[in-house]
């Protein structure tokens, strides 16, 4: 059973809802605030490929708001490292899981982390209405 919560993340469990479709949704709630897709990542699909075993469906899509990110990438300069905001879609019993790392959990132990702590919170902010969205 998956965890409804976690320290360095933003979590929302829907009930009784169709993988793909949450899919579909979170992507058009992130479209909605600036953020655009980088990368997909289906982990399933991996793991069954690379050592052949069965996993849940887990997909992780790499969202990333460019005019953000290019403010913390001036501040910052090895910054790509922490780069682009993870989002997770899984399933759990009948139930789709997603979570979205929260920016102020990566970016807290950075040396200018002043400087962009009203990007990060904005970051946050965005991603959090993705999550009320969906």
């Amino acid at each position: 059973m998956i965890k409804n919560s976690c320290t360095y993340g933003m979590v929302k469990v829907l009930q009784e809802e169709n993988f793909d479709s949450v899919k579909e949704k979170v992507i058009s709630a992130l479209q909605k605030q600036g953020f655009g897709i980088l990368t997909e990542i289906n982990v399933k699909e991996t793991l069954k490929k690379k050592l052949d075993v069965d996993f849940r469906k887990y997909q992780i899509l790499g969202a990333c708001n460019p005019n953000l990110a290019f403010q913390v990438l001036n501040v910052e300069d090895h910054v790509g490292l922490l780069l682009p905001c993870n989002v997770v879609i899984q399933e759990d019993n009948g139930k789709v899981v997603v979570s979205i790392l929260d920016p102020e959990s990566m970016f807290d132990f950075l040396e200018n982390k002043e400087k962009i702590k009203n990007v990060v919170k904005e970051a946050k902010s965005r991603l959090k209405k993705v999550l009320e969205e969906i």
